[in-house]
C-alpha cells in the first residue's frame, strides 16, 4: 500500500504508525539494520532540507540504501512519460519517496507502480509531517480529546493536520481569512472522523487550545502572490497574546521553515512553549517507522 494521504492507512493504522514512531525514537538500536538489502527511491522535485535529510538518513539507520532521484536529471514528464519513468523505477526500488508541485504526478506514478509510494510532499497533503506532528503532541499528552488550533494558510500541511488529527481523536479548528480556507472536500473528509471548525478569527480557533500551529502564508511556486497574502493574513501573527488564549499548557507548532515577524513572532518560536525543532526531528523517526510499516 502507498502513502500518499495520512488518511491512507485509517485511523487504527495512523495509531499504530505514531507509535511505532515513537518506539523507534525511543530505541533505535531495536530497528537498526532491519531493512537491509532494500532500496529506497528519494525523488525531489522542489528543495527541501528537513525532508531529504531526515528520509535519507532514516533509511540508512534501517540499513536500506537510499538513492537521489532529482527531476533536473530524471525529467519525468519532459523528457520521459511519467508513466514509462514508473515502470522503470519499479524494477529497482522497494519504496519511492516524492516531493513534487502537483500531486498528480504521484497518483500516477502510484498508477503504474508495484512498489508503495510515499508523499513526501505535494500542493495537496504533507503526511509525513503530520505524523511527525502527531508524534510531537503524543508524546506530551494523550491525542484523543486534544484540541489542536491551526492559523493560517488552508493548504497542505493543513490539509493533513484535519485528517490525521481528526483520525487521532482530536479536535481541529482552522483560523484563517476568506479566500485562503482549505478545500471543502478535505474538510469534509476530516468530519467524518471528528469535529472541525472554521474561523474568520484567528483568536476563536486559539481559545483554550492545546496546540497552536502555523505555517508560512506563501508557500513554494507562490511568490507572486507574497505581498497580496501579507495583507490578507495582516492579524494573523502567532504572537504572545495570541498564545495567551491557549491553554496555559498549550504548545507551539511549526513545519518550517520558519519566517519570524509574519506567520509567528520571535519571542514565541524561541519560547519554552515551541515544540519546532522537536517536530522537525520526529521527521526522521516518523519516515523510518513508515519504511518498516510499508516494507515489513
Amino acid at each position: 500500500m502507498s502513502f500518499l494521504s495520512v488518511a491512507d492507512p485509517g485511523p487504527e493504522g495512523l495509531e499504530r504508525l505514531v507509535e511505532s514512531s515513537i518506539d523507534l525514537k525511543r530505541d533505535p538500536d531495536r530497528y537498526r539494520g532491519m531493512l537491509a538489502g532494500k532500496t529506497v527511491g528519494l525523488f525531489f522535485e522542489k528543495p527541501s532540507l528537513r525532508t531529504w535529510v531526515s528520509s535519507t538518513a532514516a533509511t540508512a539507520l534501517l540499513g536500506a540504501h537510499p538513492i537521489p532521484i532529482h527531476q533536473e536529471t530524471s525529467g519525468v514528464g519532459t523528457r520521459e512519460e511519467p508513466a514509462d519513468v514508473a515502470r522503470v523505477l519499479d524494477g529497482y526500488l522497494d519504496v519511492l519517496g516524492m516531493r513534487v508541485f502537483e500531486h498528480s504526478l504521484l497518483e500516477e506514478l502510484d498508477a503504474h507502480m508495484e512498489a508503495p509510494v510515499v508523499n513526501l510532499l505535494s500542493d495537496w497533503e504533507h503526511p509525513c509531517q503530520a505524523v511527525a506532528d502527531l508524534m510531537a503532541i503524543a508524546e506530551r499528552r494523550p491525542l484523543p480529546g486534544a484540541v489542536l488550533a491551526y492559523v493560517g494558510d488552508g493548504n497542505n500541511v493543513c490539509h493533513s493536520l484535519l485528517l490525521a488529527g481528526t483520525m487521532a481523536g482530536m479536535e481541529v479548528r482552522v483560523g484563517c481569512p476568506p479566500g485562503y480556507r482549505p478545500q471543502a472536500g478535505v474538510v469534509s473528509r476530516a468530519r467524518e472522523w471528528g469535529p472541525v471548525s472554521i474561523f474568520d478569527d484567528p483568536g476563536a480557533a486559539v481559545e483554550g487550545a492545546d496546540a497552536v500551529y502555523t505555517d508560512v502564508w506563501t508557500s513554494m511556486g507562490q511568490e507572486e502572490e507574497t505581498a497580496e497574502r501579507l495583507a490578507a493574513f495582516a492579524g494573523f501573527t502567532v504572537d504572545s497574546a495570541l498564545m495567551d488564549r491557549a491553554d496555559s499548557e498549550a504548545v507551539f507548532m511549526h513545519c518550517l521553515p520558519a519566517h519570524r515577524g509574519e506567520e509567528v513572532t520571535a519571542e514565541v518560536l524561541e519560547s519554552p512553549r515551541s515544540v519546532v525543532f522537536d517536530q522537525a526531528e520526529n521527521r526522521l523517526h516518523s519516515f523510518g517507522a513508515l519504511l518498516v510499516h510499508l516494507l515489513t
